[in-house]
């Protein structure tokens, strides 16, 4: 970018004012996110702004930030306006159809490898039921060497978005994604089968945060009218997909661990132990292993 007239308004300056317009807007992570949208508009990296801040700005990179700083202040997060966001210190894109990858659906990464144990460098076969932007089944790949896994979603925009990021990832060789009605038309034996579900009952989605109500996409959200129809759909099916050694790691929402696993005992799916608790000490993890 060539440099401004004298009296433009430096880098510095710039983040300073957009993280006090966002700070009034209500927004947490005014500075965190001033920070991220001029460094977007700029086509830089964050951490350069700390080193160019006296650099004056121009009329089009002005332009660049105001534009993502009104999608900001109207809602969008900033993980949609970068059309990036990253898990698991992996980097993903993001498509409509998918939703944002959230710190606490590390948890069940987390409990998947722990359930796995000394088999990590097994050659094992991994199934992630709504694969959405694909971040679940590649952090895995990336822990287990001498995995393959199957990713399957119901919105064909999602599993394109999950191939991508599968392929930016050079994981592509070990996964294959396919549009589906979750396990319908799949066969066994998997080692593990992940989910993070839609689990948020319909009655509830007008009440979340807009952030969340505006962008992400319902489908990936509503769970019926108790929450509980896609455990229901994935539970099922896990007898006949799980290895006699098999786990599965399903995500909950809210107060769902007790009814998750009562419906999981129907299916004679052993609970295996209390939920892993997220960084909130919200129970976020139920691990399901075969009778």
């Amino acid at each position: 970018m060539s440099r401004a007239a004298a009296g433009a308004p430096t880098r510095a300056a710039v983040r300073r004012a957009l993280a006090a317009r966002l700070r009034a807007a209500g927004i947490e992570s005014a500075d965190l996110d001033a920070r991220l949208l001029l460094a977007d508009a700029l086509q830089v990296a964050p951490a350069d702004l700390l080193l160019d801040g006296d650099v004056p700005m121009d009329a089009l990179a002005l332009a660049a930030v105001e534009a993502r700083v009104g999608r900001r202040l109207a809602g969008e997060p900033v993980a949609r306006i970068l059309g990036e966001k990253e898990f698991w210190s992996l980097p993903f894109r993001l498509s409509d159809e998918t939703l944002v990858p959230r710190p606490d659906t590390e948890t069940l990464v987390e409990a998947a490898l722990s359930a796995l144990g000394g088999r990590r460098g097994a050659r094992l076969r991994v199934l992630d039921l709504g694969i959405g932007s694909g971040a679940i089944l590649a952090a895995l790949l990336s822990e287990l060497p001498h995995a393959f896994g199957v990713g399957v979603d119901r919105s064909a925009g999602a599993a394109s978005t999950a191939r991508d990021n599968l392929a930016r990832l050079g994981l592509a060789g070990r996964s294959v994604v396919r549009i589906g009605d979750w396990a319908q038309d799949l066969e066994g034996p998997f080692d593990l089968v992940v989910s993070n579900p839609p689990y948020i009952p319909n009655s509830d989605l007008p009440a979340l945060e807009r952030e969340v109500r505006l962008f992400d996409p319902a489908r990936a959200l509503d769970g019926g009218a108790d929450g509980l129809d896609a455990y229901r759909a994935i539970l099922a099916a896990l007898p006949r997909l799980l290895a006699s050694d098999g786990f599965a790691v399903l995500e909950l929402g809210i107060g769902q661990e007790d009814q998750v696993a009562a419906l999981a005992r129907a299916q004679g799916l052993v609970v295996d132990g209390p939920a892993r608790a997220d960084l909130g000490g919200i129970p976020r993890a139920l691990v399901l292993r075969a009778a």
